[in-house]
């Protein structure tokens, strides 16, 4: 009896989980005023992190002497840049302007996997350009055979794929679980936590387990970037002329800028208590602006 039972409940959850043609995303407010606002605000801004962008990516590719490893790798940090606007802002102002909070299933995942594999590509290329920083000031003898053409490309493909294994990863095991409990989600875009809430299963091992994975490829990566700055610190501060200790250091702040903004605004967003405010959403468009600066 209890056996059919358990059978009967699993039958109904997976029912129920293939039931969902659609998610419903946290509105972004309660009036339509308000909804236009928002509207053309993230119009405004998301305008400016695509011209942004784009420049710094047209800059990099037309200009042949800016064929550097540092422009190579901060065009690729632009790339990630508009992949992260174009895989959630887009459906935000659809909804606001539309008055909606619909998303298709498909659509759902689509987004969660772009949104993990842009935002991991971003955090694995600050990384690198960790590396290419500590190269230039620690061993700048041997920055052209460590950072050479094949080098570049290999670091960045590394970067890119392993992005793509963790994305891909993580919503394959999402979406792999059975849903039962509505299809109301606390976010303005598809996000992990807030679809496990959904979830029949009482048991999240899996994603534990991913999530531990990737904690730990992530918490590499910081302590990468902490060694590599305290053998940066230690290396410009043995230059004997203030002004070669302040042109070795002022190649660096830029990267620490960036890197600080992401680091501070993922922080933000998960320490958060909940709110219906988008904290994800600004720190692109303010990402671009630091750009600019990215050179030696």
């Amino acid at each position: 009896m209890d056996k059919t039972l358990g059978l009967h409940g699993q039958s109904e959850e997976m029912s129920n989980s293939s039931s969902i043609s659609h998610f419903l995303l946290l509105p972004l407010a309660d009036t339509r005023q308000l909804q236009l606002l928002h509207f053309c605000l993230f119009l405004g801004i998301s305008l400016a992190a695509l011209l942004g962008n784009g420049l710094i990516i047209s800059a990099v590719a037309c200009g042949h002497h800016l064929h550097t490893p540092m422009f190579f790798f901060l065009l690729n940090l632009a790339l990630t840049d508009l992949g992260s606007i174009l895989t959630t802002v887009p459906k935000a102002m659809h909804n606001s302007f539309w008055d909606t909070r619909n998303i298709s299933y498909t659509g759902c995942a689509a987004q969660l996997f772009f949104f993990l594999f842009f935002i991991s590509a971003e955090y694995y290329h600050l990384t690198v350009m960790c590396y290419d920083r500590y190269v230039s000031i620690c061993k700048p003898l041997h920055y052209g055979t460590l950072l050479g053409s094949r080098a570049c490309a290999h670091m960045a493909a590394a970067a890119w794929a392993s992005a793509f294994l963790n994305a891909l990863m993580h919503t394959a095991n999402t979406f792999s679980l059975p849903l039962c409990r509505g299809n109301g989600l606390g976010q303005l875009f598809c996000e992990i936590p807030q679809i496990l809430k959904l979830s029949c299963s009482h048991s999240n091992l899996r994603e534990f387990g991913l999530l531990a994975i990737s904690a730990c490829l992530a918490l590499g990566c910081f302590v990468f970037i902490v060694f590599s700055y305290v053998q940066i610190f230690r290396a410009v501060l043995r230059i004997p002329s203030e002004q070669g200790r302040h042109k070795a250091f002022s190649t660096c702040l830029p990267h620490l800028a960036v890197l600080s903004l992401f680091l501070s605004t993922v922080m933000f967003a998960n320490l958060k208590p909940p709110r219906p405010s988008p904290p994800h959403h600004w720190i692109w468009p303010c990402q671009f602006c630091t750009q600019w600066c990215l050179q030696p």
